[in-house]
């Protein structure tokens, strides 16, 4: 497991579930606090090993455990406010790496699962969590404790594993490696309605196939094997994954037009 540690504001809700998840498992938790340990219910306890800061200033606070991490995950139940948004443009601004899950649209294995292979794909070492107080969101202190150990067991899974299941890719490494398996998992209705296309028509796959792509391929990972692949392909290495994920969709249906389209009846 590349985690090594955890830190956070030490606020109420997302940041003490981070926190509290640390300690539980034994990871070494940390992270800056404003001045007097200040918190929206009082001072954060003594169990937390946060490091106070001499400004009460939340914002600077949130700056510096963006800047002192490898890379920030926010957890929410929607659309990200106040606080959470500024994490996510501090994240933006230093150039540090970012995921935000959204647990009314991803939670359970999936959520998990993503934040695996995040921590992974960008080596984190040094996890920065927030998301909003309890007092902004109830359920986001427990629903984040369920999410974060959930991630650890799947570390622990994987360990057990023996070498040559470990060897295995989780996404494609390759364009071609994409085509491939898109090649093995698409139905051949659907294989078949792609390979009549035209290429204009292209676009039309983007909210369903390429939405698919961009979530199951690793493409939401700037720094995954098959982004550098697609931006070596397009010879831009600024690719969008939303290009990214075109780019394979046409390629998979330059390949179908000559497997698939004489077989279709006219």
């Amino acid at each position: 497991m590349t985690l090594k540690k955890i830190i956070s504001g030490g606020q109420t809700g997302a940041d003490q579930a981070a926190l509290d998840v640390a300690i539980q498992l034994g990871i070494s938790h940390g992270g800056r606090i404003p001045k007097d340990r200040l918190t929206e219910v009082g001072p954060l306890p003594d169990k937390y090993k946060l490091k106070e800061m001499p400004t009460s200033s939340y914002p600077k606070r949130t700056k510096e455990n963006v800047i002192d991490s490898d890379g920030t995950l926010i957890i929410s139940h929607g659309k990200l406010t106040e606080g959470s948004a500024l994490t996510l443009k501090f994240a933006n601004q230093h150039k540090k790496e970012c995921l935000h899950v959204d647990l009314n649209t991803n939670r359970g294995y999936s959520a998990a699962q993503l934040i695996k292979s995040w921590i992974v794909i960008n080596d984190i070492k040094v996890l920065n969590v927030a998301g909003p107080r309890a007092s902004e969101d109830p359920d986001i202190y427990e629903d984040t404790v369920r999410l974060l150990k959930a991630v650890y067991n799947l570390f622990f899974i994987d360990s057990k594993k023996s070498d040559s299941d470990n060897l295995k890719p989780l996404y494609p490494r390759t364009v071609e490696d994409a085509i491939d398996r898109l090649f093995s998992e698409l139905p051949f209705k659907d294989k078949t309605h792609i390979a009549k296309l035209e290429e204009y028509e292209l676009e039309m796959l983007h909210p369903t196939l390429g939405k698919y792509i961009k979530e199951y391929y690793g493409l939401r990972f700037k720094k995954s094997e098959l982004m550098k692949d697609c931006r070596f392909m397009a010879k831009d290495k600024d690719l969008h994954e939303n290009d990214a994920a075109a780019l394979i969709v046409k390629e998979l249906w330059k390949k179908l037009r000559k497997t698939h389209a004489l077989r279709v009846v006219k």
